[in-house]
């Protein structure tokens, strides 16, 4: 049964999912491209700039992030640094190929057309409550997994809903003592989440954490 998912999500030591102060010279907020570092090396990151990486559990992680993923859910933040009325020539953060490959739903207070871009990736920005955002991504998805790819607000909404069915967080290697906390006054337990995998490398600590 296709399953909502978070993959490939890293927080600080501290629990901060992203830095304060976005902007466009800080798409992650100030401090929040260190929580990344464990993905950088790995070949599925470097094989987006054209280049090999790293193999091992990272990468193994990553790979897995994107396995049966037929749609994607981002919250606005993800796809611009931009707040209120849409500057309609902005396209997001990746280029004309952005990594998604398949519908992409961005959550906003500001609708607009659907922007198709390279590699099969289409943005339909709407402003429908989560639960209806959730069931038009997985009639896109056609019997494929759901991505929740964020950013904090996001994930917790969804959370907080009882609506995700499986996460893969990851512990960085970074604290940043202020910025966006995953899973704020949400109680994961009360929800029914339990740890089902855990394991740590040079860089990071994987918690796959399922209902």
């Amino acid at each position: 049964m296709p399953k909502l998912r978070v993959a490939s999500f890293s927080v600080s030591i501290d629990g901060f999912g992203a830095g304060p102060d976005q902007s466009l010279e800080n798409p992650l907020g100030v401090g929040g491209a260190e929580l990344h570092e464990w993905f950088y090396p790995t070949d599925t990151f470097q094989k987006m700039m054209g280049k090999e990486g790293t193999l091992g559990i990272d990468n193994d992680f990553a790979v897995r992030g994107f396995e049966n993923v037929g749609a994607w859910i981002l919250g606005r933040n993800m796809f611009s640094p931009y707040r209120g009325p849409w500057d309609k020539e902005w396209k997001g953060w990746w280029g004309d190929n952005p990594p998604y490959h398949c519908p992409t739903f961005v959550l906003t207070h500001y609708e607009r057309a659907p922007l198709e871009m390279e590699g099969g990736t289409t943005f339909y920005f709407t402003s429908d409550p989560i639960e209806q955002v959730l069931k038009q991504a997985f009639a896109a998805a056609d019997g494929k997994d759901v991505r929740v790819g964020g950013g904090v607000s996001t994930i917790n909404q969804f959370v907080a809903a009882g609506l995700v069915d499986e996460m893969h967080i990851v512990k960085s290697a970074a604290i940043l003592g202020t910025g966006e906390k995953l899973f704020d006054s949400i109680d994961l337990k009360a929800l029914g989440y339990s740890c089902i995998e855990f394991q740590g490398t040079d860089q990071a600590v994987h918690m796959v954490l399922a209902k």
